[in-house]
């Protein structure tokens, strides 16, 4: 039943019904009353399409406006038609006969005077047909030619931000409708400015046919002499057209307003009288009227009264002007807080990295001493941000009430990296391996929180006595700063999110937006890209050069969307860069492998049923792990990095266990290392104890192909 009643609604018959009533007054002849009523009713809705378009915020508020201008001009055509009917039968009759409306029209505004009327309704004629419908026509066709060139590019625009992730579907859907929609209706305007141009054209033949119609039949029909033919029969004539003139140029100021808007958030009063409110606008005008008011020849009455009204605008809108200024200059007022009132900055942390301190510690952040900290920190993030290749994002500090006084820690998205106790007032002086040992420091025992190093903490003034022993003297700010520093180092991919890897296309894209058009946004997604770039650094690869990643990368988009295969060619293609990170260039690199054998069963081991990589047994784990872990700890820290070399498919299952056992030790694969490369293996892991335990070469250039080979095999 509600379907029902939806389906025959009053709304729903009101737009046939209106066409119907256009025909029958087209057709069949109406009393002088009626036409009367459908005279105010088209001045009432030229009149609301007005004010309907200058309300408009934006030219689509009112995209309904071709199809009410179409009806509205067919309204005004079935309205000459039935009042030149009613003219032409009952003219001889008087004024009265045709309506009071047009009797109005003919008596009021031109005095009773025809050829004053014909006058009038050729001027507003001039003005309907050459000025506003010829100007607003030619807005609605640049408009329209203007949309419809924009468009592709438009469209492109919106799957470029839902590619990127900056809109859902949703939204996208809305702006595509939003975007035909107006291709829709600039198109329709164009047209639409045709029906005005030919209604007044219909008006002025219109009235032709009355005039000379309506002066044979008063001479022929009824009687009557050319003189009060020509008062009766033109007089209703011209005042038919003029009530007709008025709503059609009415319709055409509301076209002519609704293809001039420009897109704001207000309705054109509101625009026109927003702009018009500068008083640098108002005491020009007051200047210029008043010098020529004072001119002998010019009426002083006039213009000294509008300079005046001028004057007196100026002043008013320059006094509201002052007092904004005042207004917004002075402080805030802070409403008194709520207790009760809970706000989500205090529940939730929205930074990725925080340094919490104890209460003893934050004069390291007082603005009054300097704010030793806050420097060091912004120092670690741009060191940290010229490493990895991408802006670090900002870090924050803040007291916590539940840590030690001297207490700190450092939080990486919720998730507490470490922490330890430092003193304010006294310097950490850290062994580092080249302090005197029969030196005898007074101090704090403890040890330094980013590397283990043995240190005191010591009194200022005994600063340079350790520096003389061989110590290394740093203050709180530093220790905190440096630990903070050797934390974030480690962990450079937890870093790199979305808003950082768009921030590096598009910095890249200045320079190179060709290449960066070939991998984003498609084929890979802004998330695609991330995580990729975020695996990059897990694996140690930097990406403070991006040119060369994202050329490895375009070509591996080429041959297969997988991520893991991606991330295996790209790496092959920068074996060079992953050598020349952890070997000077003309040295051997230091090469760790495993005997066949051992491969050999952990690739024909375990798999794991979801990613498809081998697994190694926890006991054989372990025995790789402490095996190469004690390899590097014999090399010492002043040595340069280990690289294991290994069979593709074993290197991301070797990677994650030796990135936790031993992250000195980096793990490439043989398709990575470069061919010109010389290497030197020093140790084979898994090999008897009579074989000997590393790879001679040969002096000359083509050394570096028998290691190689060796580990292929």
């Amino acid at each position: 039943m509600n379907r029902l009643f939806t389906a025959f609604s009053p709304q729903s018959f009101a737009l046939p019904a209106g066409i119907l009533t256009i025909i029958v007054l087209m057709v069949v002849p109406i009393p002088a009353f009626m036409l009367d009523v459908f005279f105010v009713f088209n001045i009432a809705l030229s009149v609301a399409v007005l004010m309907a378009s200058m309300n408009a915020a934006k030219p689509l508020d009112f995209s309904s406006f071709p199809s009410v201008l179409l009806f509205a001009t067919l309204l005004r055509l079935a309205l000459n038609v039935a009042s030149t009917r009613v003219v032409l039968v009952h003219g001889h009759e008087g004024g009265a006969a045709a309506g009071h409306v047009i009797e109005a029209f003919g008596e009021f505004l031109i005095g009773g005077n025809f050829a004053v009327g014909l006058f009038v309704f050729m001027i507003l004629m001039i003005i309907n047909l050459v000025v506003i419908t010829k100007g607003a026509g030619r807005v609605s066709e640049v408009s329209a030619r203007f949309t419809l060139d924009a468009l592709p590019g438009k469209q492109m625009a919106i799957d470029a931000d839902l590619a990127a992730g900056l809109m859902t579907a949703e939204d996208a859907k809305a702006r595509r409708r939003e975007i035909s929609t107006e291709a829709d209706f600039y198109g329709s305007m164009d047209g639409a400015s045709k029906f005005v141009k030919g209604d007044a054209v219909a008006a002025l033949l219109i009235l032709g046919v009355n005039v000379i119609a309506g002066f044979c039949l008063g001479m022929i029909s009824h009687g009557l002499t050319a003189s009060e033919a020509a008062s009766r029969y033109i007089s209703l004539s011209v005042g038919d057209a003029l009530v007709a003139q008025v709503p059609s140029l009415l319709l055409s100021i509301a076209a002519a307003v609704i293809v001039t808007r420009v897109n704001d958030t207000r309705n054109l009063s509101g625009q026109i009288g927003g702009q018009f409110a500068s008083p640098d606008i108002w005491l020009p005008v007051a200047l210029i009227l008043g010098a020529i008011g004072f001119i002998p020849a010019m009426p002083q009455r006039v213009f000294l009264p509008a300079a005046a009204i001028a004057f007196f605008i100026w002043r008013k809108l320059y006094k509201r002007e002052q007092l904004a200024k005042a207004i917004a200059a002075m402080p805030a007022v802070v409403p008194p807080a709520d207790p009760g009132k809970i706000t989500l900055g205090e529940v939730s942390d929205h930074t990725l990295v925080t340094v919490e301190l104890g209460y003893g510690l934050v004069q390291l952040v007082d603005e009054k001493r300097g704010a030793p900290l806050v420097s060091r920190i912004t120092g670690v993030r741009k060191q940290l941000s010229q490493t990895f290749g991408f802006i670090v994002p900002q870090f924050r500090v803040r007291d916590s009430l539940d840590m030690g006084p001297s207490d700190y820690r450092i939080i990486l998205g919720g998730v507490v990296l470490g922490g330890s106790q430092v003193m304010v007032d006294k310097v950490l002086a850290i062994d580092a391996g080249e302090a005197n040992p029969q030196a005898h420091i007074r101090g704090i025992e403890t040890r330094d929180p980013s590397f283990g190093c043995p240190g005191y903490w010591i009194d200022p003034p005994l600063r340079d006595m350790a520096i003389a022993e061989g110590y290394l003297t740093v203050d709180a700010s530093t220790v905190i700063a440096t630990h903070l520093n050797q934390m974030m180092a480690e962990r450079a991919h937890a870093l790199l999110g979305a808003d950082e890897v768009k921030t590096l296309l598009e910095a890249t894209k200045v320079r190179a937006a060709a290449l960066v058009e070939t991998v984003y946004p498609t084929p890979l997604s802004l998330a695609a890209m991330t995580r990729l770039l975020r695996n990059l650094l897990e694996d140690g690869i930097s990406i403070a050069h991006p040119l060369p990643i994202l050329q490895s990368i375009a070509q591996a988009v080429q041959i297969t969307q997988e991520h893991d295969r991606i991330i295996d060619m790209v790496r092959a293609d920068l074996g060079g860069l992953i050598v020349s990170s952890i070997c000077p260039p003309n040295e051997r690199l230091p090469v760790v492998t495993l005997d066949s054998s051992l491969e050999a069963m952990i690739s024909q081991g375990l798999i794991d049923p979801v990613t498809g990589q081998p697994l190694i047994e926890p006991d054989l784990a372990r025995t790789i792990g402490e095996r190469v872990a004690s390899l590097v700890a014999q090399r010492g820290p002043s040595a340069s990095a280990v690289a294991m070399i290994v069979q593709p498919r074993l290197r991301r299952a070797l990677a994650h266990l030796l990135r936790l056992r031993a992250p000195g030790c980096v793990v490439m694969s043989i398709a990575e290392l470069p061919e010109t490369q010389p290497v030197e293996v020093i140790c084979v892991v898994g090999e008897q104890p009579q074989q000997p335990p590393q790879l001679t070469h040969q002096p000359n250039a083509a050394y570096p192909s028998s290691p190689v080979e060796s580990m292929a095999a």
